[in-house]
């Protein structure tokens, strides 16, 4: 059986179709296991947190290693946490980033900051928060924005995080995080936003 070029050529269009649509698809927050724990944001980064983090290029090599000192203030009145991130990387870099999270209905959240494009979204269940948002990096001289698919997963006092960045749908890296509050603020006391 002999198949014909324009055949051939609808095949080859469908097999790069399906592959670019596989290389967008991402989990769903409705697709994982629920846990007894709950992960609210406000609570977790409420006074001190530190994080130790390294960032991968596409092929899972580690290219940076960081740490992170994370404080958080709720706001009440306005239902908002504004946390500041101060950053030093492994090569001597240092930056900050200031969030500011406002809690919506029921397990939905939305934050803002300085180099994220519009509004970042977050959606919460059991342990596990989805952030989806526009991050504008730093490239050769130039601002590259890139797409972060970020998890964040709370499993007793540490909360692990795993965001992939995308360009044009396609994987360009990945941030590896874990945060723990309780050894940054080891006298903190338990008042938490309700």
């Amino acid at each position: 059986m002999q198949v014909s070029p324009r055949s051939h050529r609808s095949a080859v269009v469908m097999a790069i179709v399906l592959l670019l649509a596989s290389a967008c698809s991402t989990m769903k927050i409705d697709s994982i296991p629920v846990t007894a724990q709950d992960f609210l944001v406000e609570e977790y980064f409420l006074g001190n947190t530190r994080a130790h983090g390294i960032v991968l290029d596409r092929g899972g090599q580690p290219i940076r290693y960081f740490e992170v000192a994370i404080v958080g203030v709720w706001d009440e009145t306005e239902q908002t946490l504004t946390l500041t991130e101060d950053f030093e990387f492994n090569d001597g870099e240092k930056s900050q980033r200031i969030w500011r999270i406002a809690r919506e209905e029921e397990g939905r959240y939305t934050g803002t900051a300085a180099d994220v494009d519009g509004t970042a979204q977050g959606v919460s269940r059991g342990n596990a928060l989805n952030w989806q948002y526009t991050l504008n990096i730093p490239y050769k001289g130039k601002t590259l924005g890139v797409q972060l698919d970020d998890w964040m997963y709370l499993q007793n006092d540490v909360l692990m995080n795993r965001a992939v960045m995308r360009k044009f749908g396609f994987r360009v890296g990945e941030i590896i995080i874990t945060f723990d509050h309780f050894a940054a603020s080891p006298d903190q006391d338990d008042d938490h936003p309700h």
